[in-house]
């Protein structure tokens, strides 16, 4: 009884650009994120912003009440007059006494006790300087302004109420959202080529797509690479940074993060599900020209989802089965119901 030919589908082989893109999962970070902190302590007088408004650096966000540290800074101001009033005196009878001394009308005990004097007028005048400036900051902290440009969240904390220095929960958050990063980490074994990609440029591109994948969100660039691996996941981190100057990302968010770590030129590729696995290495069945198939083996190398490159077995125009594989073994007699594409 003669054996009918299989019929099968084919693919050919053929050359491709192939780009070598690593798709890990990242995490939305703002590379500024501040809790606007109360640097002095005092009633918390006026609040000058309104939650999720954008405010630019050096913008005043709220003032706590001034007026006590403006009253100390009078009252060492004036302490300070009284002191460098005294120094000047003091400097005066130091010149008599030396002169005095000179002639020996004075016991050399009561010059030096002199001496000593004026050094210490000039040491307190330093240090009623020093309070004169502390209340000077006093007063510039009472005027809580943005460190960064950025958006303001939720308030913590309502005029009227009593904030202290280095109140945990500050004022209000102040998170940068352009530019914004991505944290993403990259698997060990992958490390070598992304480290290789960075020796050759400085950067590489990086995509951030939604968490299901399915849609981008933006365009962005590598940064920096962590310097050591997390040694509970096997994994690196890397930094990328994103321009969202439309807010594509938001602080927190999960997403896919695609580096493009380099791309293949004129490499001969084949659909994925060609490629059948035996028990020594990878494999395809060409169709020959007498429409028998013949087992060859392959070297593969990347894979990007859809299409394999081949490193060596195949070359340009060769017709692989894609369908029918089961059915087949070396040297079968195979029909293609259609043309290939």
């Amino acid at each position: 009884m003669a054996i009918l030919p299989k019929p099968v589908a084919v693919a050919v082989a053929k050359h491709q650009n192939v780009p070598i893109i690593f798709t890990e999962l990242g995490t939305v970070i703002p590379i500024a994120n501040i809790t606007v902190p109360a640097r002095t302590s005092g009633y918390l007088q006026q609040v000058y912003f309104t939650e999720g408004q954008m405010v630019k650096k050096g913008d005043l966000l709220a003032l706590i009440d001034p007026r006590p540290y403006e009253a100390l800074k009078a009252q060492y101001e004036g302490t300070l007059k009284s002191d460098e009033a005294s120094l000047k005196q003091a400097k005066l009878d130091n010149a008599r006494y030396q002169q005095l001394l000179k002639q020996n009308s004075i016991a050399p005990m009561t010059a030096q006790d002199q001496q000593y004097k004026v050094a210490q007028l000039e040491g307190q005048i330093k240090a009623d300087q020093a309070l004169i400036k502390q209340q000077e900051l006093n007063i510039m902290y009472s005027h809580i302004r943005a460190s960064v440009d950025g958006r303001i969240g939720i308030r913590q904390v309502d005029a009227g109420n009593y904030v202290t220095e280095g109140q945990s929960n500050g004022i209000a958050i102040l998170t940068q959202m352009a530019p914004i990063s991505v944290i993403l980490t990259v698997p060990e074994n992958k490390l070598s080529m992304v480290l290789e990609a960075l020796k050759q440029k400085s950067e590489l591109s990086v995509e951030a797509w939604n968490s299901d994948n399915t849609e981008k969100l933006a365009d962005g660039k590598t940064s920096v690479i962590d310097s050591q691996i997390d040694t509970s996941t096997g994994t690196v981190r890397m930094r990328a940074i994103f321009p969202n100057a439309n807010w594509e990302l938001f602080p927190n968010q999960f997403v896919n993060a695609h580096i493009l770590v380099k791309n293949l030129h004129d490499v001969i590729t084949v659909p994925n599900n060609a490629i059948q696995t035996g028990p020594d290495s990878s494999f395809v069945y060409i169709v020959q020209d007498n429409s028998t198939v013949k087992l060859q083996n392959i070297k593969t190398g990347y894979n990007d989802g859809e299409n394999t490159v081949i490193e060596s077995g195949l070359k340009l125009n060769d017709k692989v089965v894609t369908d029918g594989i089961d059915q087949l073994r070396n040297g079968a007699k195979v029909t293609i119901p259609n043309n290939p594409q």
